[in-house]
C-alpha cells in the first residue's frame, strides 16, 4: 500500500462528520458496497483489500 494513499484517506476520513462515515462511497468489483467506516477498518488493519479500495478511491478522485 502506498503510504501517500493511506495518509490521504486518513486525513479525509478524520475531517468527515460522523453521520457521513456511514454512507456508501464505492462498490467493490464483486458488487459489495463499502462505507467510509468499512474502508477505515480495512486500512487500519493493513489488509490486502485495503490496497484495492485505496486504488479505487484514488481513481474516483475521492482521495
Amino acid at each position: 500500500m502506498q503510504p501517500a494513499s493511506k495518509e490521504k484517506f486518513l486525513k479525509t476520513y478524520a475531517n468527515l462528520p460522523l453521520s457521513v462515515r456511514e454512507e456508501i462511497i464505492a462498490v467493490l468489483d464483486d458488487g459489495k458496497p463499502i462505507t467510509w467506516n468499512v474502508v477505515f477498518m480495512e486500512v487500519d488493519n493493513n489488509t490486502a483489500l485495503s490496497q484495492t479500495i485505496l486504488a479505487k478511491l484514488e481513481k474516483l478522485e475521492i482521495i
